[in-house]
């Protein structure tokens, strides 16, 4: 597969997030050109901060490779990761990152801060922009739909 194959992956997960109502982040974990794990941000249904798409698919190709060291992979993402994912691609050495969008809020890999500029043991590649604007477009569109639902629900309870 190709990484721009990889990313519409993604892009897919993505958007079966949003349709559940959660914030629409799709990740896929490659390794030798395969989809080997995916994910999408759960933390609504999961009612749990550590269900993010990037953690699903860590935690997903860790079962496929039977072990923690992911230094065959490459895990595209269609936000770039905050610090708890930045740091859990540290913690499993995947060597290549690829993410769409930038996060303006909480973005670790160069946005808020570059967690990998850090004198860690470990530095992965990273790879920003891919299919940036429709990685960008899912996120818009979400929080588009959701203050225009918010503000329904306000003006119906009036």
């Amino acid at each position: 597969m190709t990484d721009e194959q990889c990313m519409r992956r993604a892009l897919e997960l993505a958007k079966q997030a949003a349709a559940r109502g959660e914030v629409p982040v799709g990740a896929v974990l490659v390794k030798d050109g395969e989809i080997i794990a995916e994910g999408q941000n759960r933390r609504e249904t999961g009612k749990n901060a550590l269900c993010h798409a990037e953690l699903e698919a860590i935690s997903g190709g860790c079962k496929a490779l039977s072990g923690w060291r992911l230094w065959q992979c490459t895990l595209y993402v269609t936000l770039e990761p905050c610090p708890m994912c930045a740091g859990a691609i540290l913690n499993a050495r995947i060597p290549r990152l690829v993410y769409g969008a930038k996060d303006a809020k909480a973005g670790s890999c160069g946005s808020v801060v570059d967690l990998y500029a850090l004198p860690y043991n470990h530095h992965p590649q990273v790879e920003q922009g891919l299919l940036e604007a429709e990685c960008a477009e899912v996120l818009r569109q979400f929080f588009r739909d959701l203050r225009r639902h918010r503000k329904a629900e306000k003006t119906n309870t009036d």
